[in-house]
């Protein structure tokens, strides 16, 4: 086989890869945007906001705002929750907070059985739609933060992408500068184990 024509093969398998590759990023990258811009206008419509610095400031436990909230929310202090790292520390740091000095821990599961079992409690009722209400909306914060955590992978995904493609596209221009300077008649040299063995002094 001809030297020169072996060198362009490569090339061309190369530049398919190349194409591939940018395609393949261009899609990660356009999944990773609608996955955020879905996260984003889903929470929006929320309107839930963090509280705000003044009410960090006296934060207290067993009010609105206790101390062990402060190293997960203080940074988000009277914001609106949009991203899914807001969602996650929200869902995560304030209403488990709240859920868990809940009787029963804020577990539904349980206050629910309580409550049926004591059907005249109306106080337990009520917590049971308290609990219900705070368990929904902690799962629904946390389900957009696992879909913002897809859109993570996707964009990492899309810039090994396209370095790969980079990379390749660097050795298809030396390849193809290779095959210029190949004369036709250069044949390629194929050795056999042996050959090369003795080629490298094994």
């Amino acid at each position: 086989m001809q030297r020169k024509f072996f060198d362009m093969l490569l090339s061309v398998v190369g530049l398919v890869l190349v194409v591939a590759l940018v395609v393949g990023g261009a899609l990660l990258l356009w999944g990773a945007n609608f996955a955020n811009s879905n996260v984003h206008d889903q929470l929006a419509k929320q309107e839930i906001y963090f509280p705000t610095t003044a009410a960090f400031a006296a934060a207290k436990p067993g009010t609105e705002v206790t101390p062990g909230m402060k190293p997960y929310l203080l940074q988000y202090a009277g914001q609106q929750v949009l991203t899914g790292a807001q969602a996650e520390a929200y869902a995560n740091h304030f209403i488990a907070v709240h859920l868990s000095e809940m009787p029963y821990g804020g577990v539904y599961s349980k206050v629910s059985a309580a409550s049926r079992a004591n059907p005249t409690n109306t106080a337990l009722a009520g917590e049971v739609q308290t609990v219900f209400q705070g368990t929904t909306l902690r799962g629904l914060l946390l389900e957009a933060y696992g879909f913002s955590q897809f859109a993570l992978i996707a964009e990492w995904g899309a810039v090994a992408c396209f370095i790969g493609a980079a990379v390749m596209l660097i050795l298809v221009l030396i390849g193809l500068a290779h095959a210029r300077r190949t004369p036709e008649t250069e044949q390629l040299v194929v050795h056999t184990p042996e050959e090369a063995k003795d080629l490298i002094g094994v």
